[in-house]
């Protein structure tokens, strides 16, 4: 019998930390001896991680938000196809930093695109296929720049250069969507201390997986 496996992604604000904590959730599922597939968007494969390279470049100002949304799908669609799908397929736990709510919170709301009509043309990208659970890791835009301005070994991109009342909205966006999909997102206050974070993060992975 084919096991399924899972498929989570986390989401957040810049600076919320996700992908420390992601990384330590990991290793921590690693060591318990299970199948893990550490992923993120845009990127995890080298046709998403060169769509991902125009993306974030910081020389691409005159990005127009609907060409940003299309190229995010873009590479979502071959990320999936090429990496997450085949790895649930074999029963693998994906653990993918970004996906879909990320378009949704930056381009649909920030952006003012709307939610409605950048999930749509997500939904034609992945062909509907959503992750069973997914992490906001929610955080102020003041503390979550703050962070980065500190990180000297994070690569500062395009969204970073935004001003505070974009990543104002951003945040706005993410939590509409965590009190739209009560089922599927689970938020966690980012802004708690890291060790708090992680356990809070792993056991709500660890109910999906059992």
């Amino acid at each position: 019998m084919k096991v399924k496996g899972k498929f989570i992604t986390v989401e957040g604000p810049e600076g919320a930390g996700k992908t420390t904590i992601l990384n330590r959730i990991v290793q921590e599922l690693k060591n318990r001896g299970m199948d893990v597939v550490q992923t993120r968007e845009p990127g995890g494969i080298a046709i998403a991680e060169q769509i991902r390279s125009v993306i974030l470049n910081k020389e691409n100002t005159a990005m127009d938000a609907r060409t940003e949304a299309l190229l995010y799908a873009a590479a979502r669609r071959q990320h999936l196809i090429e990496k997450v799908i085949p790895a649930v397929e074999r029963g693998a736990v994906v653990l993918c930093d970004r996906f879909i709510d990320s378009s949704l919170a930056y381009q649909g709301h920030a952006r003012g695109l709307g939610m409605d009509e950048v999930a749509s043309i997500n939904d034609f990208a992945t062909n509907g296929m959503m992750p069973e659970l997914t992490l906001l890791f929610d955080v102020s835009p003041e503390v979550g720049l703050a962070r980065i301005y500190r990180h000297n070994g994070r690569e500062v991109n395009r969204l970073d250069l935004e001003g505070l009342s974009f990543h104002e909205k951003v945040r706005e966006g993410y939590l509409l969507l965590a009190k739209r999909e009560k089922g599927r997102i689970e938020v966690v206050n980012a802004e708690k201390n890291e060790e708090t974070v992680f356990q809070e993060a792993l056991e709500k992975i660890e109910k999906v997986l059992r």
